[in-house]
C-alpha cells in the first residue's frame, strides 16, 4: 500500500490501480478497511481508475492513541489524498460510515470533483429524536447510544456484534445466538482492532446530520440498500431516495447492511452501468 502523509502527520495508506477516464473512489464502512473493496478492485480498475484507503483509525495500522477520530477529519483526509493524486471526475462509493464520509466530504469541500456518487445502506442521522425515526433500528435513541458506546468501552469486540445481532435481521440474531462460524471469525476479527479509537469513531458518527446536504447533492447518485439490513428499513431508502433529486434506488433482495457483498456481480454490473451512463 502507499502512504499519504496528512496535514496533521497521520499516515493514510491506500492503493490505487487502473486508469481511466472516471475515478472510483471507495470509502469503507466503520471497523472495515480496503480488505473490504478488493474482491471489486481488480474488474472494474479494468475500465476506471480505482482508489480504495484504510480511513484513519482502520486497518491494522500503527496510530497514535490521539489520533483524532472524526467525520470532518476523515472528510478531509479524502480532500488531501484526491488533491495529492490530482484526480477528476470521481465517483465516491461509500458503504455505511464511507456514506457519511462521502456526505462530509460533500459539506466540506463542494462537488466539483465529483462526476457521481455511490451511497451503500446508510442513513443520513443515525440517532433518532422526537422528529425522526429514520436511524440505526428506527429506535436508537440517546440513551440507547449512550449505553451502546459504554458497552463497547467494557468490549469492544461483543458490543460490535450485539450491535450487528440486535437489530432488523433475523437471521443475524440467530447466528449470534448459535455463535455461528462467521461470528466467531468477526469476534476474532474484532479483538485485534484499536477499540478505543474505533469508539472515539463511534461518538463523531452518531453524532452527525447530514440531512441537510441531500438536498444540495447535483451529481447523479446510485443508491443501493439491502432489503434485510440489520440498521436500515424501506422507510429510510424512501427518504434518501426523494431527498436526493438525480438519485436512483436499488434495493438488493436477501441481503443485508452489506448488499454490495451478497450479490457481488450485480453490484459490479449496476456500477459499471451507472458509471457509464455519467
Amino acid at each position: 500500500m502507499e502512504i499519504l502523509k496528512a496535514t496533521d502527520n497521520t499516515s493514510i495508506h491506500y492503493i490505487s490501480l487502473g486508469a481511466g477516464d472516471t475515478t472510483l473512489v471507495f470509502l469503507h464502512g466503520w471497523t472495515a478497511s480496503v480488505r473490504e473493496w478488493l474482491p471489486f478492485a481488480s474488474e472494474l480498475s479494468e475500465k476506471h481508475g480505482v482508489i480504495c484507503w484504510d480511513a484513519r483509525g482502520h486497518g491494522k495500522h500503527a496510530y497514535a492513541t490521539d489520533t483524532e477520530m472524526t467525520l470532518p477529519r476523515m472528510a478531509d483526509d479524502l480532500n488531501e489524498l484526491l488533491n495529492h493524486l490530482d484526480v477528476h471526475d470521481v465517483v465516491l462509493i461509500g458503504h455505511s460510515m464511507g456514506a457519511l464520509t462521502a456526505w462530509e466530504y460533500i459539506r466540506r469541500h463542494g462537488q466539483k470533483r465529483l462526476k457521481g456518487l455511490c451511497i451503500i445502506d446508510q442513513s443520513p442521522k443515525l440517532v433518532v429524536d422526537v422528529q425522526w425515526k429514520h436511524g440505526v433500528y428506527g429506535n436508537l435513541d440517546e440513551t440507547k447510544n449512550k449505553h451502546l458506546i459504554q458497552r463497547f468501552t467494557t468490549d469492544f469486540a461483543e458490543g460490535v456484534l450485539e450491535l450487528i445481532a440486535f437489530g432488523n435481521n433475523r437471521r443475524s440474531r440467530e447466528n449470534y445466538d448459535s455463535n455461528s462460524r462467521g461470528f466467531q471469525q468477526m469476534r476474532d476479527y474484532l479483538k485485534t482492532l484499536p477499540g478505543t479509537l474505533l469508539t472515539r469513531c463511534w461518538v463523531s458518527i452518531t453524532q452527525q446530520d447530514y440531512r441537510d446536504v441531500l438536498p444540495q447533492i447535483h451529481c447523479p447518485t446510485l443508491l443501493i440498500y439491502g432489503d434485510e439490513s440489520q440498521f436500515y428499513n424501506q422507510d429510510v431508502q424512501q427518504w434518501v431516495a426523494e431527498a436526493i433529486a438525480d438519485s436512483e434506488l436499488y434495493i438488493y433482495p436477501d441481503s443485508d447492511h452489506s448488499p454490495h457483498l451478497w450479490h457481488k456481480e450485480r453490484f459490479i454490473y449496476d456500477l459499471n452501468r451507472f458509471v457509464e451512463a455519467l
